[in-house]
């Protein structure tokens, strides 16, 4: 069981307010804080490469965290600056050709959508959209009747950052793979919120953020490629991290998930983010799953009873993303009322979700995301805000 007031102490951005924009850049503890701040001034007294040298065990043994956490082998494992490059670093190593098609589902995510579109331009394969059932998650038969042998990949997002929505991401991955497709998850709101385990869910290759639930440095991230798809991708722009130069005219990738990575990176942060995956790992992540379920479940409950507000969560399986709308205030006017009654919050806009958005009709959203170190108490407090905020 977690312990509530230990963490809220490890945790002083939390004291003054109530936080609950873990969806967007969550609160670091003070032994993360400590992690970036005090390897920096390393850094700041010896340089950066004597100062990093000193840290290689830590910083080696990083992947085999992540591993732990997504139930994989270390060398699966690519560290990146964020969730975006873990995700275009995948898309870019296939070798598109005219005619491949991918599949986009609902609640697909801007960046991903502009790079796929992107690719399609550059390459001539397609870009198409999987319908959405009733319930909000994808339409599985719809789904099973557009595979086939020409589609190389289908991209799925886990946790849809507009309404909490969970995918079920094992039976979209055993449609693709029935035709030879692969399957790309965006996990940058459900790693360090949700058990993710990358074996029972199948996937071919999964991208997660630091910044976000696993309360890391921004700038962090990471990237799980499948090993039986590893061999045949080919980086888009690979240096000497990732690979080895052998004759004056010929290289060698790596054979591991680190082909993917670069020589140069932020070893500050990824000492914070070490620490932030470690400590979770220390509290249990089936533990703070079922603590933040449960805040995101109370929020949802308190704020179902004030007039006016309208939640916009969809489908059977909800997160900790508890997204909702006050009548015809717009949500940034709501967000800035309700920090000033000290509860943070963030909004999510149509463009960030275009398809999902514009199905349902809606151009914002208000986004409240509670972690586990948010109290029952706060809950209650940030609904009075809310409630406030309706009947002005």
């Amino acid at each position: 069981m977690i312990d509530l007031e230990a963490e809220r102490a490890l945790t002083p951005g939390c004291s003054d307010q109530v936080f609950l924009d873990s969806a967007g850049s969550s609160l670091p503890t003070t032994t993360t804080l400590e992690a970036v701040i005090g390897h920096l001034r390393r850094e700041a007294e010896i340089g950066g490469y004597r100062a990093a040298a000193e840290r290689s065990e830590d910083l080696a043994r990083l992947p085999s965290s992540i591993g732990r956490l997504l139930g994989c082998d270390a060398d699966l494992i690519a560290l990146t600056d964020s969730a975006t490059r873990a995700w275009s670093l995948f898309v870019t190593a296939l070798d598109w050709q005219a005619g491949d098609r991918i599949l986009i589902c609902g609640n697909e995510y801007a960046s991903n959508a502009i790079a796929l579109l992107q690719r399609a331009r550059i390459t001539g394969c397609t870009v198409e959209i999987v319908p959405t059932a009733a319930d909000g998650d994808v339409d599985l038969d719809a789904l099973a009747t557009m595979l086939d042998e020409r589609v190389r990949l289908v991209s799925l997002v886990h946790v849809a950052t507009n309404s909490g929505h969970v995918s079920r991401v094992r039976e979209v991955v055993e449609l693709a793979h029935g035709v030879g497709a692969l399957v790309l998850l965006d996990a940058c709101q459900s790693v360090g919120q949700l058990h993710v385990d990358v074996a029972a869910l199948g996937v071919d290759a999964l991208s997660a953020t630091g910044r976000k639930w696993l309360r890391a440095p921004r700038g962090t991230g990471f990237l799980y490629v499948r090993r039986d798809v590893l061999a045949g991708l080919e980086p888009l722009a690979a240096d000497l991290r990732g690979g080895a130069w052998t004759t004056p005219d010929t290289y060698e990738l790596r054979p591991d998930a680190s082909r993917f990575e670069l020589w140069e990176h932020d070893v500050a942060g990824r000492l914070g983010l070490k620490d932030a995956v470690d400590h979770l790992l220390e509290l249990g992540i089936v533990e703070v799953e079922r603590v933040v379920r449960a805040r995101a479940a109370e929020l949802r409950a308190g704020l179902a009873t004030v007039p006016g507000v309208e939640l916009r969560d969809l489908g059977p399986d909800l997160g900790a993303l508890v997204t909702f709308t006050i009548g015809g205030t717009e949500p940034d006017r709501v967000k800035a009322a309700l920090l000033g009654s000290g509860v943070t919050v963030s909004v999510s806009g149509a463009g960030s979700t275009l398809l999902d958005m514009q199905a349902r009709g809606l151009d914002a959203v208000v986004r409240a995301s509670p972690h586990y170190f948010v109290s029952p108490g706060q809950i209650a407090q940030a609904v009075g805000a809310v409630e406030r905020v309706a009947v002005s």
